[in-house]
């Protein structure tokens, strides 16, 4: 599963960064302004609470199984979480973390 969680991880940071740039590329480079975008309605605004809740629990996912077992390379999934979104954050996280649950003993999965 490993190659299809990075080709995800790979997708989720281009395609919604394309749709981003395009925004950019029209609107301006304004932050606040694509945070007003984000609140443009009750759809959006719910679908924006949608993902930031995901994403901060993504991010205590990652921070308590990094506290037991020392995968120090899952943080990096919190950078691409914060930076680009969850839909790269989470395959890239399990990307990461499915190296440290099956590289001990590719028959046995270590309990977390």
């Amino acid at each position: 599963m490993r190659p299809v969680y990075l080709v995800l991880a790979l997708w989720g940071a281009v395609h919604p960064m394309y749709f981003f740039i395009q925004w950019f590329l029209i609107e301006g480079w304004s932050l606040t302004g694509l945070v007003d975008g984000w609140r443009a309605n009750l759809a959006s605004t719910g679908l924006t609470w949608d993902v930031t809740i995901a994403a901060i629990v993504l991010i205590i996912w990652i921070l308590s199984e990094v506290a037991k077992t020392r995968n120090l390379r899952s943080l990096w999934a919190i950078a691409a979480t914060i930076c680009i979104g969850v839909s790269c954050g989470l395959p890239l996280y399990l990307y990461l973390r499915d190296r440290v649950v099956y590289s001990r003993d590719t028959h046995t999965v270590r309990t977390l």
